[in-house]
Protein backbone atom coordinates (compact mmCIF):
# COMPACT_ATOMS: atom_id res chain seq x y z
CA UNK A 1 0.00 0.00 0.00
CA UNK A 2 1.34 3.53 -1.22
CA UNK A 3 1.16 6.46 1.11
CA UNK A 4 0.85 10.04 0.86
CA UNK A 5 4.23 11.88 1.65
CA UNK A 6 3.19 15.31 2.58
CA UNK A 7 6.61 17.07 2.51
CA UNK A 8 7.29 19.35 -0.03
CA UNK A 9 10.50 18.69 -1.58
CA UNK A 10 12.80 21.36 -3.47
CA UNK A 11 13.91 18.75 -5.93
CA UNK A 12 13.39 14.74 -5.83
CA UNK A 13 16.25 12.86 -8.36
CA UNK A 14 15.24 10.08 -10.37
CA UNK A 15 17.97 7.70 -10.87
CA UNK A 16 21.21 7.60 -8.95
CA UNK A 17 23.94 7.53 -10.73
CA UNK A 18 26.99 9.55 -11.18
CA UNK A 19 25.38 12.44 -12.44
CA UNK A 20 22.09 12.90 -9.58
CA UNK A 21 24.91 11.33 -7.31
CA UNK A 22 26.91 14.72 -7.87
CA UNK A 23 23.92 16.75 -7.65
CA UNK A 24 22.53 15.29 -4.50
CA UNK A 25 25.92 15.60 -3.06
CA UNK A 26 26.27 19.30 -3.68
CA UNK A 27 22.22 19.59 -2.33
CA UNK A 28 23.28 17.74 0.48
CA UNK A 29 24.15 20.58 3.51
CA UNK A 30 21.74 23.40 2.02
CA UNK A 31 19.12 24.03 4.29
CA UNK A 32 17.14 25.94 1.79
CA UNK A 33 16.31 23.14 -0.80
CA UNK A 34 15.17 20.03 0.57
CA UNK A 35 16.02 16.82 -1.33
CA UNK A 36 15.18 13.26 -2.04
CA UNK A 37 17.10 11.29 -4.78
CA UNK A 38 15.11 7.59 -5.85
CA UNK A 39 17.03 4.68 -7.30
CA UNK A 40 14.80 1.57 -7.73
CA UNK A 41 17.63 -0.51 -7.74
CA UNK A 42 17.94 -2.51 -4.18
CA UNK A 43 21.94 -0.44 -3.94
CA UNK A 44 24.30 1.31 -6.07
CA UNK A 45 25.69 0.16 -9.35
CA UNK A 46 27.81 1.74 -11.64
CA UNK A 47 28.14 -0.88 -14.81
CA UNK A 48 28.92 -4.04 -12.38
CA UNK A 49 28.18 -5.90 -15.23
CA UNK A 50 31.41 -5.00 -17.10
CA UNK A 51 33.90 -4.31 -14.22
CA UNK A 52 36.61 -6.62 -15.43
CA UNK A 53 39.80 -7.17 -13.77
CA UNK A 54 42.57 -4.03 -14.34
CA UNK A 55 40.28 -1.80 -16.31
CA UNK A 56 40.57 1.95 -15.51
CA UNK A 57 39.28 5.06 -15.35
CA UNK A 58 39.98 7.93 -18.13
CA UNK A 59 39.48 10.66 -16.51
CA UNK A 60 41.57 12.60 -14.53
CA UNK A 61 40.40 11.51 -10.14
CA UNK A 62 39.62 15.38 -9.62
CA UNK A 63 36.86 14.89 -11.62
CA UNK A 64 34.55 13.65 -9.23
CA UNK A 65 31.22 14.31 -8.41
CA UNK A 66 31.88 17.63 -6.49
CA UNK A 67 35.92 18.62 -6.62
CA UNK A 68 35.30 20.92 -9.85
CA UNK A 69 32.32 22.60 -8.60
CA UNK A 70 32.70 22.42 -4.63
CA UNK A 71 36.61 21.43 -3.67
CA UNK A 72 35.16 21.19 0.11
CA UNK A 73 32.58 19.00 -0.25
CA UNK A 74 32.21 16.57 1.87
CA UNK A 75 31.49 14.05 -1.18
CA UNK A 76 34.89 14.43 -2.50
CA UNK A 77 36.92 11.25 -3.58
CA UNK A 78 39.83 12.76 -1.50
CA UNK A 79 37.47 12.43 1.57
CA UNK A 80 36.47 8.98 0.80
CA UNK A 81 40.18 7.73 0.57
CA UNK A 82 40.51 9.73 4.14
CA UNK A 83 37.38 7.76 5.73
CA UNK A 84 38.74 4.58 4.37
CA UNK A 85 42.16 5.32 5.90
CA UNK A 86 43.83 4.47 2.55
CA UNK A 87 44.45 7.86 1.31
CA UNK A 88 48.71 7.53 1.87
CA UNK A 89 48.17 4.35 0.03
CA UNK A 90 46.78 5.56 -3.09
CA UNK A 91 49.26 8.43 -3.29
CA UNK A 92 52.37 5.75 -2.72
CA UNK A 93 50.11 3.70 -5.52
CA UNK A 94 51.39 5.81 -8.16
CA UNK A 95 48.57 4.68 -10.27
CA UNK A 96 48.49 6.45 -14.02
CA UNK A 97 44.85 5.74 -14.19
CA UNK A 98 42.33 5.34 -11.32
CA UNK A 99 41.04 1.45 -11.67
CA UNK A 100 37.80 1.76 -12.19
CA UNK A 101 36.48 -0.36 -9.45
CA UNK A 102 37.92 1.91 -7.25
CA UNK A 103 36.01 4.59 -8.85
CA UNK A 104 33.06 2.81 -8.53
CA UNK A 105 33.27 1.61 -4.63
CA UNK A 106 33.73 5.71 -4.19
CA UNK A 107 30.62 6.35 -5.73
CA UNK A 108 29.30 3.35 -4.20
CA UNK A 109 30.41 5.38 -0.47
CA UNK A 110 28.72 8.98 -1.18
CA UNK A 111 25.42 7.05 -1.79
CA UNK A 112 25.65 5.75 1.46
CA UNK A 113 26.59 8.50 2.86
CA UNK A 114 23.75 10.65 1.78
CA UNK A 115 20.40 10.28 3.83
CA UNK A 116 18.57 11.69 0.91
CA UNK A 117 19.24 8.86 -1.71
CA UNK A 118 16.96 6.39 -1.40
CA UNK A 119 17.52 2.81 -2.88
CA UNK A 120 14.80 -0.27 -3.37
CA UNK A 121 11.93 2.70 -4.51
CA UNK A 122 10.78 3.22 -8.59
CA UNK A 123 8.82 6.48 -9.84
CA UNK A 124 6.08 5.49 -11.80
CA UNK A 125 5.39 8.87 -13.21
CA UNK A 126 5.82 12.26 -12.79
CA UNK A 127 2.98 15.23 -13.45
CA UNK A 128 2.53 18.54 -12.68
CA UNK A 129 -0.89 19.75 -10.69
CA UNK A 130 -1.29 23.36 -11.58
CA UNK A 131 -3.74 24.02 -9.07
CA UNK A 132 -1.18 22.67 -6.09
CA UNK A 133 0.16 25.25 -5.28
CA UNK A 134 2.00 24.32 -9.10
CA UNK A 135 3.85 22.03 -8.21
CA UNK A 136 5.30 18.34 -9.70
CA UNK A 137 3.31 15.02 -8.36
CA UNK A 138 5.57 11.94 -7.97
CA UNK A 139 4.08 8.44 -7.60
CA UNK A 140 6.19 5.64 -6.55
CA UNK A 141 5.69 1.77 -5.88
CA UNK A 142 5.35 3.39 -2.02
CA UNK A 143 4.09 6.42 -1.93
CA UNK A 144 3.20 10.22 -3.68
CA UNK A 145 5.25 12.92 -3.37
CA UNK A 146 5.58 16.45 -4.45
CA UNK A 147 8.61 18.48 -5.65
CA UNK A 148 9.24 22.07 -6.93
CA UNK A 149 12.11 20.33 -9.33
CA UNK A 150 12.60 17.06 -10.89
CA UNK A 151 16.07 15.63 -11.88
CA UNK A 152 16.03 13.10 -14.04
CA UNK A 153 19.64 10.76 -14.25
CA UNK A 154 18.48 7.37 -15.32
CA UNK A 155 21.45 7.34 -17.51
CA UNK A 156 21.30 5.12 -20.38
CA UNK A 157 20.48 1.92 -22.01
CA UNK A 158 22.84 -0.93 -23.91
CA UNK A 159 22.16 -0.83 -27.80
CA UNK A 160 22.90 -3.21 -29.93
CA UNK A 161 22.30 -3.09 -33.97
CA UNK A 162 18.98 -4.93 -35.72
CA UNK A 163 21.47 -7.83 -36.74
CA UNK A 164 21.75 -8.62 -32.74
CA UNK A 165 19.18 -11.42 -31.75
CA UNK A 166 16.28 -9.44 -29.46
CA UNK A 167 16.26 -10.36 -26.24
CA UNK A 168 20.00 -10.84 -25.97
CA UNK A 169 21.31 -14.43 -25.45
CA UNK A 170 23.64 -16.37 -23.51
CA UNK A 171 26.02 -17.02 -26.79
CA UNK A 172 25.00 -13.70 -28.24
CA UNK A 173 25.05 -10.25 -24.99
CA UNK A 174 25.70 -6.42 -24.36
CA UNK A 175 28.95 -5.88 -22.88
CA UNK A 176 27.55 -4.86 -19.79
CA UNK A 177 26.69 -8.76 -19.20
CA UNK A 178 30.36 -9.90 -19.74
CA UNK A 179 31.60 -10.18 -16.17
CA UNK A 180 28.69 -12.71 -15.72
CA UNK A 181 28.26 -14.01 -19.50
CA UNK A 182 31.86 -14.58 -20.12
CA UNK A 183 32.98 -16.69 -17.97
CA UNK A 184 32.87 -19.93 -19.63
CA UNK A 185 34.30 -19.37 -22.68
CA UNK A 186 37.37 -21.74 -22.67
CA UNK A 187 37.88 -23.10 -26.10
CA UNK A 188 35.00 -21.21 -27.87
CA UNK A 189 35.46 -18.91 -30.44
CA UNK A 190 34.20 -15.50 -29.53
CA UNK A 191 33.63 -12.28 -31.76
CA UNK A 192 34.11 -8.88 -30.50
CA UNK A 193 32.39 -6.23 -31.93
CA UNK A 194 32.58 -2.44 -31.20
CA UNK A 195 35.81 -0.55 -31.88
CA UNK A 196 35.41 1.06 -28.71
CA UNK A 197 37.12 1.21 -24.73
CA UNK A 198 34.83 -1.39 -24.36
CA UNK A 199 35.48 -3.76 -27.14
CA UNK A 200 39.15 -3.43 -26.73
CA UNK A 201 38.71 -4.02 -22.79
CA UNK A 202 37.02 -7.59 -23.56
CA UNK A 203 39.20 -8.45 -26.22
CA UNK A 204 42.31 -7.87 -24.29
CA UNK A 205 40.80 -9.79 -21.43
CA UNK A 206 39.79 -12.92 -23.50
CA UNK A 207 43.82 -13.45 -25.32
CA UNK A 208 44.97 -12.34 -21.47
CA UNK A 209 42.96 -15.46 -19.60
CA UNK A 210 45.63 -18.23 -18.81
CA UNK A 211 45.40 -21.54 -20.79
CA UNK A 212 42.07 -23.79 -20.23
CA UNK A 213 40.09 -20.60 -19.48
CA UNK A 214 41.01 -18.50 -22.79
CA UNK A 215 39.03 -19.17 -25.88
CA UNK A 216 40.37 -21.15 -28.59
CA UNK A 217 39.91 -17.55 -30.99
CA UNK A 218 38.72 -14.19 -30.56
CA UNK A 219 37.82 -11.97 -33.28
CA UNK A 220 37.61 -8.54 -33.00
CA UNK A 221 35.56 -6.26 -35.29
CA UNK A 222 35.57 -2.55 -35.68
CA UNK A 223 33.65 -0.23 -38.06
CA UNK A 224 36.59 2.14 -37.88
CA UNK A 225 39.31 2.26 -40.07
CA UNK A 226 41.66 1.40 -37.01
CA UNK A 227 41.88 0.95 -33.50
CA UNK A 228 42.42 4.35 -32.69
CA UNK A 229 43.42 6.05 -29.76
CA UNK A 230 41.43 8.23 -27.44
CA UNK A 231 42.42 11.88 -27.91
CA UNK A 232 43.60 13.20 -24.69
CA UNK A 233 45.80 15.72 -25.18
CA UNK A 234 45.59 19.24 -23.67
CA UNK A 235 44.41 20.90 -26.27
CA UNK A 236 41.58 18.63 -26.95
CA UNK A 237 40.36 18.41 -23.21
CA UNK A 238 39.80 21.99 -23.92
CA UNK A 239 36.37 20.36 -25.38
CA UNK A 240 35.56 19.30 -21.97
CA UNK A 241 35.46 22.54 -20.29
CA UNK A 242 32.28 24.65 -19.23
CA UNK A 243 32.60 27.43 -21.97
CA UNK A 244 33.25 25.20 -24.39
CA UNK A 245 29.99 23.26 -23.65
CA UNK A 246 28.47 26.85 -23.14
CA UNK A 247 29.82 27.88 -26.63
CA UNK A 248 28.50 24.36 -28.47
CA UNK A 249 24.97 24.98 -27.14
CA UNK A 250 24.70 28.81 -29.39
CA UNK A 251 25.82 26.77 -32.57
CA UNK A 252 23.41 25.69 -35.28
CA UNK A 253 21.85 22.28 -35.10
CA UNK A 254 23.83 20.87 -38.09
CA UNK A 255 26.83 22.42 -37.30
CA UNK A 256 27.09 20.81 -33.81
CA UNK A 257 26.25 16.92 -35.21
CA UNK A 258 29.23 17.03 -37.61
CA UNK A 259 31.02 18.29 -34.73
CA UNK A 260 30.18 15.43 -32.80
CA UNK A 261 30.89 13.00 -35.32
CA UNK A 262 34.24 14.35 -35.79
CA UNK A 263 35.28 14.86 -32.17
CA UNK A 264 34.04 11.40 -31.48
CA UNK A 265 37.93 9.81 -30.36
CA UNK A 266 38.15 12.53 -28.04
CA UNK A 267 35.46 10.75 -25.98
CA UNK A 268 35.24 7.23 -27.72
CA UNK A 269 38.96 6.12 -28.37
CA UNK A 270 40.87 3.64 -26.96
CA UNK A 271 43.54 4.49 -24.33
CA UNK A 272 47.07 4.25 -25.54
CA UNK A 273 47.59 2.21 -22.53
CA UNK A 274 44.94 -0.64 -23.58
CA UNK A 275 46.31 -0.46 -26.64
CA UNK A 276 49.82 -1.10 -26.17
CA UNK A 277 48.75 -4.09 -23.97
CA UNK A 278 46.53 -5.59 -26.37
CA UNK A 279 49.80 -5.28 -29.38
CA UNK A 280 51.89 -6.66 -27.05
CA UNK A 281 49.93 -9.30 -26.03
CA UNK A 282 49.44 -10.48 -29.61
CA UNK A 283 53.08 -10.23 -30.36
CA UNK A 284 53.56 -12.94 -27.71
CA UNK A 285 50.89 -15.31 -28.46
CA UNK A 286 51.89 -15.20 -31.92
CA UNK A 287 55.65 -14.94 -31.65
CA UNK A 288 56.31 -16.26 -28.65
CA UNK A 289 54.18 -19.10 -27.77
CA UNK A 290 53.18 -19.75 -31.93
CA UNK A 291 50.03 -19.81 -31.28
CA UNK A 292 48.90 -17.90 -34.97
CA UNK A 293 45.25 -18.40 -34.76
CA UNK A 294 44.32 -17.21 -31.43
CA UNK A 295 43.31 -13.46 -32.87
CA UNK A 296 41.49 -12.14 -35.87
CA UNK A 297 41.36 -8.38 -36.22
CA UNK A 298 38.78 -6.67 -38.88
CA UNK A 299 39.14 -2.92 -38.63
CA UNK A 300 37.08 -0.89 -41.22
CA UNK A 301 34.11 -3.92 -41.27
CA UNK A 302 30.48 -3.61 -40.26
CA UNK A 303 28.51 -6.88 -39.00
CA UNK A 304 25.80 -7.30 -41.60
CA UNK A 305 24.24 -10.12 -41.44
CA UNK A 306 24.53 -12.89 -38.18
CA UNK A 307 22.78 -16.53 -38.55
CA UNK A 308 23.11 -19.59 -36.87
CA UNK A 309 25.20 -21.83 -38.32
CA UNK A 310 24.74 -25.54 -39.30
CA UNK A 311 26.32 -27.39 -35.67
CA UNK A 312 24.57 -24.77 -33.62
CA UNK A 313 27.01 -21.80 -33.56
CA UNK A 314 27.00 -18.33 -35.40
CA UNK A 315 27.73 -17.14 -38.97
CA UNK A 316 29.11 -14.08 -39.08
CA UNK A 317 28.90 -12.11 -42.56
CA UNK A 318 31.00 -8.70 -42.74
CA UNK A 319 31.61 -5.93 -45.29
CA UNK A 320 34.28 -3.98 -45.00
CA UNK A 321 34.14 -0.10 -46.01
CA UNK A 322 37.03 -0.35 -48.52
CA UNK A 323 35.47 -3.35 -50.61
CA UNK A 324 31.67 -2.82 -49.56
CA UNK A 325 31.10 -5.69 -52.94
CA UNK A 326 33.24 -7.78 -50.77
CA UNK A 327 31.84 -9.78 -47.77
CA UNK A 328 33.98 -12.12 -45.23
CA UNK A 329 32.04 -14.85 -43.46
CA UNK A 330 33.29 -16.51 -40.39
CA UNK A 331 31.66 -19.07 -37.93
CA UNK A 332 31.55 -18.10 -33.92
CA UNK A 333 29.92 -19.65 -30.86
CA UNK A 334 29.92 -16.49 -29.04
CA UNK A 335 28.94 -12.98 -30.02
CA UNK A 336 29.95 -10.02 -27.51
CA UNK A 337 28.30 -6.71 -28.27
CA UNK A 338 30.57 -3.94 -27.05
CA UNK A 339 28.62 -1.48 -29.06
CA UNK A 340 27.81 1.45 -27.09
CA UNK A 341 24.97 2.83 -25.11
CA UNK A 342 21.64 5.50 -25.89
CA UNK A 343 19.97 7.82 -23.64
CA UNK A 344 17.12 6.16 -21.66
CA UNK A 345 13.51 6.72 -21.74
CA UNK A 346 11.80 8.54 -19.21
CA UNK A 347 8.47 6.15 -19.28
CA UNK A 348 7.90 7.99 -16.20
CA UNK A 349 7.37 11.63 -17.84
CA UNK A 350 4.21 10.23 -20.02
CA UNK A 351 1.74 12.24 -17.85
CA UNK A 352 4.24 15.61 -19.26
CA UNK A 353 4.72 14.41 -22.94
CA UNK A 354 2.74 17.40 -24.37
CA UNK A 355 4.23 19.92 -22.36
CA UNK A 356 7.66 19.39 -23.41
CA UNK A 357 9.82 20.80 -26.18
CA UNK A 358 11.57 17.86 -28.02
CA UNK A 359 14.54 18.56 -30.24
CA UNK A 360 14.97 15.22 -32.42
CA UNK A 361 15.62 12.56 -30.26
CA UNK A 362 16.16 14.59 -27.14
CA UNK A 363 14.17 17.12 -24.77
CA UNK A 364 15.41 20.36 -25.81
CA UNK A 365 17.23 21.84 -23.11
CA UNK A 366 17.72 25.78 -21.68
CA UNK A 367 21.33 26.56 -20.29
CA UNK A 368 20.53 25.17 -17.05
CA UNK A 369 19.89 21.72 -18.69
CA UNK A 370 16.56 22.30 -17.48
CA UNK A 371 13.40 20.89 -20.25
CA UNK A 372 11.80 24.05 -22.18
CA UNK A 373 7.80 23.70 -21.55
CA UNK A 374 5.04 25.28 -20.85
CA UNK A 375 5.41 25.70 -17.07
CA UNK A 376 5.97 28.13 -14.55
CA UNK A 377 9.82 29.22 -14.91
CA UNK A 378 10.54 28.56 -11.83
CA UNK A 379 9.21 24.90 -12.04
CA UNK A 380 11.76 22.53 -14.13
CA UNK A 381 12.74 19.42 -15.14
CA UNK A 382 16.05 19.04 -15.29
CA UNK A 383 18.09 15.93 -17.13
CA UNK A 384 21.19 14.78 -17.34
CA UNK A 385 23.24 12.49 -19.84
CA UNK A 386 20.57 13.48 -22.27
CA UNK A 387 21.41 16.14 -24.53
CA UNK A 388 24.64 14.91 -26.52
CA UNK A 389 23.45 16.82 -29.86
CA UNK A 390 22.85 20.25 -27.58
CA UNK A 391 25.67 20.24 -25.39
CA UNK A 392 27.99 18.31 -27.23
CA UNK A 393 30.25 14.80 -25.85
CA UNK A 394 31.06 15.91 -22.70
CA UNK A 395 27.60 15.75 -21.68
CA UNK A 396 27.61 11.78 -21.43
CA UNK A 397 31.05 11.88 -20.05
CA UNK A 398 32.36 12.04 -16.39
CA UNK A 399 34.55 15.29 -17.00
CA UNK A 400 31.74 17.82 -16.50
CA UNK A 401 29.40 15.93 -13.76
CA UNK A 402 30.16 18.26 -10.78
CA UNK A 403 30.15 21.36 -13.08
CA UNK A 404 26.21 20.28 -14.72
CA UNK A 405 25.23 19.69 -11.14
CA UNK A 406 26.41 23.53 -10.02
CA UNK A 407 24.75 24.94 -13.01
CA UNK A 408 21.36 23.11 -12.78
CA UNK A 409 21.58 23.76 -8.05
CA UNK A 410 22.32 27.34 -9.10
CA UNK A 411 19.01 27.66 -11.18
CA UNK A 412 17.37 26.40 -8.25
CA UNK A 413 18.56 28.75 -6.00
CA UNK A 414 18.20 31.62 -8.50
CA UNK A 415 21.91 32.48 -8.54
CA UNK A 416 24.66 31.85 -10.86
CA UNK A 417 28.16 31.39 -9.59
CA UNK A 418 31.19 32.69 -11.09
CA UNK A 419 32.69 30.59 -13.83
CA UNK A 420 36.25 28.76 -13.88
CA UNK A 421 38.62 31.23 -16.60
CA UNK A 422 37.87 30.25 -20.09
CA UNK A 423 39.90 28.10 -22.38
CA UNK A 424 43.15 29.43 -24.35
CA UNK A 425 41.31 29.32 -27.19
CA UNK A 426 39.52 31.27 -28.91
CA UNK A 427 36.41 29.28 -30.17
CA UNK A 428 34.36 31.92 -32.08
CA UNK A 429 36.08 34.85 -33.99
CA UNK A 430 35.99 38.76 -31.94
CA UNK A 431 38.58 41.36 -32.33
CA UNK A 432 41.45 41.76 -29.89
CA UNK A 433 40.27 44.43 -27.10
CA UNK A 434 43.26 46.72 -28.14
CA UNK A 435 42.00 46.76 -31.79
CA UNK A 436 37.97 47.20 -31.09
CA UNK A 437 38.78 50.36 -28.48
CA UNK A 438 41.13 51.57 -31.83
CA UNK A 439 38.45 51.13 -34.15
CA UNK A 440 40.59 48.40 -36.24
CA UNK A 441 38.85 45.36 -38.16
CA UNK A 442 40.40 42.21 -38.58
Amino acid sequence: MRNNDSRPYGCIGVGVGPANLSLASLLHDDENISSLFLEQKEYFGWHDGQQLPGTTLQVSMLKDLVSLADPTNRFSFLSYLHAHGKIYHFINAQFDAMPRQEYRNYLRWASEQNENVVFNEKVLSVDFDDALDGTFVVETDRRRLTADNISVGIGTSPWVPPVAPTPPRDDQFHVCDIVDKGRNLGGKRVCVVGGGQSGAEVFLDLISRPEGERPRRVSWVSRRRNYFPMDDSPFTNDFYMPSYSDYFARLDRATRAQLNAQLVLSSDGISEATLREVYQQIYVHRFVEGDRDLVALYPGHSVTEVERGAVGDWSVEIRGGDHPGTATRFETDVVVWATGFRPATPAFLEPLTGRLEREGDEYRIDDSFAVRWDGPGDRNIFVHNAAQGQRGLADRNLSLVAWRSRRIADRMRGVRTDEQAESFLDWAPKSHPSEAAQGVSG
